[in-house]
């Protein structure tokens, strides 16, 4: 039987050393890059926000859809940095190369064939979720735009997730801090139009993500080619072969059902919060896109916990694992508390910044802000354990453990609101309650320590 061939060089921290250290070392520059993921979305609403309540609904609305089937792909994405990380950990270098080809191939196709569909049934989907004339034709322009920027996305996210998987995660941070700053710039340009370039409202955003997307896209595809950083994208490992496509199905799918649910959830939540009118749909879409930055700390520690618990699985070094997650959590919990503690405190003056001149939309959004705050940290907890055992390979229970939080989330929102008549209040309450309710589900079955178990290669 032929040697396996060796990767020269894995990275230390990875796989020996202080566990708070290595959780750091990778988080630091993941939050960093995610922080200006959301400045992204954030810079939209910013400049959204300026083209009045209408347009920011439009948004609102298609968010949900948009994160909805972007989590199928994500979910295959995710399994193959998995299966990288866990090679390199293994120090099996071939396998490492040939997960990334058959990734890449895999759900560049997955990407493509949402994108198609999602174009041409966008307006259709709206059309459940808002009947309003002012709002439903500019929601449409904005999603199929953003459907045709989806296949860009996920050959970024490739590459994103490839180099997290063997630890690089720096250069990832600065294409996307050079990606933020040429959207800020694009986003007015497009909106308003200047010289030859006509002014295109909220479709305007949508061409400037675009742009900015296929930007990424090519020069993460040109460094996996160079391989220059131990990854490295070859022609013949793209060719799809039966085992690895039904090892990235097996792990991708319950991956992509999980976050499915997630954004399922929010539109479950949309449909509920847009029987209460524009404003409280334009609130709700500015307090979500605030939860999202948030969390981002959680995402993080999570994303760092997913390589080093991914490696150390692979190196067999199943007593560094435990010491990873448990100081995963312990990090995620008291960052987030700490964070959600200033949300509260200044939840008005966000509001106020990114919706300004809509009195009555600033004051509902900063009750919707300051209410979610109260459980961040219970958040961090359950982002960490869900990253976890992802990572061992029990994908199917992260799964399940999301579909509880997404029905917890829609029942307790409905009681709260409808059956209790709490109105709005009871829409934001139904978050924290939630969030309570699912981090005692996932904290049980981390206990088990059944995801320990696991044998993925």
């Amino acid at each position: 039987m032929p040697e396996i061939p060796k990767i020269p060089k894995v990275i230390n921290y990875l796989l020996e050393g202080p566990v708070v250290k290595s959780i750091f070392k990778i988080s630091l520059p993941i939050i960093f890059a995610n922080v200006l993921l959301t400045a992204y979305q954030l810079i939209d609403t910013f400049w959204v926000g300026r083209l009045g309540v209408n347009a920011v609904a439009a948004v609102s609305l298609s968010f949900p859809l948009i994160f909805f089937l972007n989590s199928l792909a994500m979910g295959f994405t995710l399994a193959g940095s998995i299966l990288i990380s866990q090679y390199n950990g293994k120090g099996d270098k071939r396998n490492v190369d040939l997960a990334l080809g058959q990734t890449f191939t895999f759900v560049t196709l997955v990407a493509i064939v949402l994108s198609i569909i999602g174009y041409f049934s966008a307006g259709f989907a709206l059309s459940f979720l808002t009947s309003d004339a002012a709002v439903l034709p500019e929601a449409t322009i904005y999603l199929q735009i953003s459907f045709i920027t989806m296949v860009a996305t996920f050959i970024y996210t490739i590459f994103q997730s490839a180099l997290r998987g063997i630890g690089e995660v720096k250069l990832p941070m600065i294409i996307i801090l050079i990606t933020v700053i040429l959207n800020f710039l694009l986003d007015p340009l497009f909106m308003f139009g200047y010289g030859t370039i006509p002014a295109m409202g909220v479709a305007g955003v949508a061409y400037a993500t675009l742009i900015t997307e296929v930007l990424s896209a090519v020069i993460g595809i040109g460094i996996l080619i160079m391989g220059r950083y131990r990854l490295k994208l070859l022609w013949v490992d793209l060719k799809p072969r039966f085992i690895w496509i039904k090892k990235l199905f097996n792990l991708g799918l319950p991956s992509s059902v999980e976050m499915s649910i997630r954004s399922l959830g929010m539109m479950l939540m949309i449909v509920l919060v847009s029987t209460f009118g524009t404003l409280t749909v334009a609130a709700y879409g500015v307090g979500v896109k605030i939860l999202s930055l948030a969390i981002i700390p959680a995402m993080g520690f999570a994303m760092a916990a997913t390589t080093l618990v991914g490696n150390n699985l692979g190196a067999k070094q199943h007593a560094r694992v435990e010491k990873i997650a448990k100081a995963g959590m312990k990090i995620a919990f008291f960052t987030l508390t700490a964070l959600g503690l200033l949300v509260f405190l200044f939840a008005k003056p966000i509001s106020a910044f990114l919706v300004p001149n809509d009195l009555p939309l600033i004051e509902m959004s900063a009750i919707f802000i300051k209410i979610i705050a109260f459980t961040f940290g219970l958040v961090g907890i359950q982002m960490v354990i869900i990253a976890t055992i992802r990572a061992a390979g029990e994908a199917t229970t992260a799964m399940f453990i999301a579909m509880l939080q997404t029905f917890f989330l829609f029942i307790a929102g409905y009681i709260l609101a409808v059956v209790m008549h709490l109105g709005e209040d009871g829409l934001w309450w139904a978050y924290p309650v939630s969030n309570v309710l699912g981090v005692i589900v996932a904290f049980i079955y981390y206990q088990k320590k059944d995801w320990l178990k696991k044998e993925l290669v």
